[in-house]
Formats: C-alpha cells, sequence, structure tokens
C-alpha cells in the first residue's frame, strides 16, 4: 500500500475545514487518508496554525541536537571518571 505524505500546512488546512464544520468522512475520502489518521492529526496538530508548527519542528530539531551534545558529553566524563579511578 502506497503511502501518502502530507505537509504540516496541509494537515492543518484540512484540521480547519473540519472545524469550518465539514464532515470527518467527506474530508478523509478526498484525502484519501482513514479516520484514525486524521484523528491523530487532530490530536497532534489541533489548534495550531503553520508558523506554531515551523517554530515546534525547529524546537523538536534542536532538541534533538541537545540530547546528541549531552550524549557525547557524558560518555566523555565517564571515560574521564575511569581513568582517574584507575590512577589512583
Amino acid at each position: 500500500m502506497k503511502r501518502i505524505k502530507f505537509t504540516e500546512s496541509q494537515i492543518v488546512k484540512a484540521i480547519k475545514e473540519h472545524e469550518s464544520g465539514k464532515n470527518v468522512h467527506d474530508l478523509c475520502r478526498e484525502l484519501g487518508i482513514s479516520t484514525a489518521a486524521f484523528y491523530k492529526w487532530r490530536q497532534r496538530y489541533g489548534g495550531m496554525e503553520v508558523k506554531e508548527l515551523s517554530k515546534l519542528k525547529a524546537l523538536e530539531e534542536e532538541n534533538a541536537r541537545l540530547k546528541k551534545m549531552y550524549a557525547n558529553l557524558s560518555l566523555v566524563h565517564e571515560v574521564f571518571k575511569e581513568a582517574v579511578e584507575k590512577k589512583l
């Protein structure tokens, strides 16, 4: 089964259409998605604008970068700790 990739702006547009009164089943049929996928979108992106989504994405990328930095620093710290313990 072919997976369709939607952009955040398309997802927000679909949610806005639903909020304006369009039926979920009709909207899902037009987009070619299941109702479960739509409700997952609504749970994650509901009430957001496109600007907020771009900020969210930037924050998630920065968070991933900081987690990698922390992991690297903790490994270096452990190596230094073991080296000091071996000398004593």
